[in-house]
């Protein structure tokens, strides 16, 4: 689920982090890296995250 509480932009990364119990930090550094070494893929993949992810209520 998205976060409410920890976003940034959409809560994906941090409904991500709390789900797996990591820093938020960490997964948002994570995500940030993925996206540009893999020729910014990554934006397609958060788009559909959060278009899929339900938002924590």
């Amino acid at each position: 689920m998205r976060s409410v509480d920890d976003r940034i932009f959409a809560g994906v990364c941090g409904g991500l982090a709390e789900y797996f119990d990591f820093d938020p930090v960490l997964v948002r550094i994570a995500y940030a890296f993925l996206t540009i070494f893999t020729a910014f893929s990554g934006l397609i993949f958060y788009i559909v995250l959060w278009i899929v992810m339900p938002e924590k209520r």
